[in-house]
């Protein structure tokens, strides 16, 4: 059996627009094994959410997947997404089964006119082969109930609007592991929560994770939750990925100066009161119509006329450490 569950290579999403073409995801390429969490990291706007949803192939107009491969395998060989046609059969099939996601704001993302209870047996019912309403329901409860959802029996029949935000973010991941998927697509699950809520949400995918042997994309910010979360990280500026290996080959050997920046910019524990952060230079430059340049290169310390003459390639420079820099 293929070691990968899921291999994205070259992947380019683009958006046409009466401004030009907004490069949101040019060229990211990732790996993730199977029972394995890779973590996605960048600033807002670098193209993670848009490259989780390029998976689920639920980008729509005027953006569209332009190039690249989505290569899924569920046990049976790889099967390339991208050739399915968004609103295929097959996609149909596999997206909310095989590969769900819970979406970074859970407020806007579950349905207000229907109750928690009416969209997860939908969710049950579409995919299931015996359309058995009963059966449908004790599934549906039974997975609030391995959430942690306060009275599990009452929520059944609320509205998201009647729940606070870390319920309503327990309900999306049930609605999300109702099931039983094996890859699950994090999107900034806990941005909005607050710490211990946050610590919950986390140990609750982890254990999720390790009873369904399920893979888990796990997009966010916070570099703290990576080193926590993930088995492999992907660092994406621009619409790319610049750097990508281990967790424990980032934190200890982190060779993009953009990684270095993220890094530096972390908050230590034990820093004397009113010492400044290190901040990382400039602002992330909109992919409108880019120039053919490092697209970090303008915020770069180490910049040299080299870094503006082209786009540098992703090389392995060790064994599962890839680095996208003309000088590493």
């Amino acid at each position: 059996m293929n070691e990968y569950i899921l291999q994205v290579k070259n992947l380019k999403t683009w958006f046409k627009l009466d401004t030009g073409t907004l490069k949101a995801v040019d060229d990211v390429t990732f790996s993730l094994k199977r029972n394995e969490t890779i973590g996605i990291i960048g600033e807002s706007g670098c193209g993670k959410s848009v490259t989780a949803h390029s998976i689920l192939r639920t980008v729509q107009n005027p953006g569209k997947v332009l190039g690249g491969e989505i290569l899924y395998d569920n046990g049976n060989g790889p099967v390339d997404l991208v050739g399915y046609k968004p609103d295929s059969r097959e996609m149909r099939k596999l997206r909310g089964r095989e590969i769900s996601m819970i979406f970074q704001e859970p407020m806007a993302s579950l349905a207000p006119v229907y109750t928690i209870g009416a969209q997860m047996m939908e969710a049950v019912m579409v995919h299931q082969d015996k359309k058995d309403k009963k059966a449908a329901k004790d599934a549906c409860m039974e997975m609030l109930r391995a959430v942690g959802m306060p009275d599990p029996e009452q929520k059944f029949y609320t509205y998201p609007h009647q729940m606070s935000g870390g319920q309503c973010q327990r309900a999306m991941i049930a609605l999300a592991m109702v099931n039983r998927p094996k890859i699950l697509i994090a999107d900034e699950p806990t941005t909005a929560l607050d710490v211990t809520v946050q610590a919950q949400i986390t140990d609750l995918m982890k254990h999720f994770q390790k009873e369904y042997n399920m893979s888990i994309i796990y997009i966010t910010h916070d570099m703290g939750v990576i080193a926590e979360m993930a088995d492999a990280i992907a660092v994406m500026y621009l619409g790319r990925v610049v750097e990508s290996g281990s967790v424990k080959e980032i934190f200890k050997n982190p060779l993009h100066p953009y990684t270095r920046g993220l890094l530096k910019s972390m908050p230590v524990l034990g820093n004397k009161t009113g010492e400044k952060l290190n901040a990382i230079e400039g602002n992330v430059p909109v992919p409108l119509d880019p120039p053919a340049e490092c697209g970090f290169c303008s915020r770069c310390p180490n910049r040299t006329p080299e870094c503006g003459a082209g786009i540098p390639s992703l090389k392995e420079v060790q064994p599962g450490h890839l680095v996208r820099c003309f000088h590493v």
